[in-house]
């Protein structure tokens, strides 16, 4: 089945280094992927994440929340192996429905190729469409590297969480919390410059 949504069309082919990648929306039958592929991520990559997603429990929840609207998924996926996602984790909250959380988690042997990058334009693509006007993500100060690329697609650091994350061997870790201003970005961008935005 082929979705549209804002000037993206799904299922769509990409190249990411050497492979042919499908990105697509998620849909429910998508739930043992998704936990066979988030237990082959690294620990440390888990440890911002609103739920285990390497419990069936925690993909069963995913799954709930995105029957109810409340995320919207987009997988990348070869040969039927998830190889990476983005979600647009919408607030439940009357007072922030305009803001939305973004996460983007890549397969560790696909990092540095692109595909975090794509996705992450496929989600802007997605809450543009939506009317979303503020973007939130949430890293540990340690991940240099996803926070050098998300400040070089645009987003600020807005807090500093000390001691905020807790990892399964008791050591914490300070949460940074980046946003975007989507509707100021859209018109800097315009309505098909969002490629060239993000490089």
């Amino acid at each position: 089945m082929t979705a549209v949504v804002g000037r993206e069309t799904y299922p769509e082919t990409v190249r990411v280094g050497k492979q042919d990648v499908t990105l697509r929306f998620m849909v429910a039958s998508d739930a043992g992927g998704l936990l066979a592929f988030s237990r082959e991520l690294p620990e440390h990559d888990l440890l911002f994440l609103r739920r285990d997603i390497t419990s069936p429990e925690g993909i069963a929840e995913w799954v709930r929340e995105l029957q109810a609207g409340i995320i919207t998924t987009v997988l990348a996926e070869a040969e039927g192996q998830i190889l990476g996602y983005a979600t647009i984790h919408r607030s439940n909250l009357d007072w922030s429905k305009h803001v939305a959380e973004l996460r983007v988690m890549v397969a560790p042997s696909l990092r540095g190729k692109g595909l975090g990058r794509r996705l992450t334009e496929e989600a802007f693509s997605i809450a543009l469409s939506e009317g979303i006007e503020k973007m939130v993500a949430r890293m540990t100060l340690d991940q240099k590297g996803a926070v050098a690329t998300f400040e070089g697609l645009g987003f600020s650091p807005e807090a500093l969480l000390r001691d905020h994350v807790k990892d399964r061997s008791g050591r914490k870790h300070d949460l940074l919390v980046l946003t975007l201003d989507v509707a100021r970005f859209e018109a800097g961008a315009g309505p098909y410059g969002m490629g060239r935005a993000f490089g």
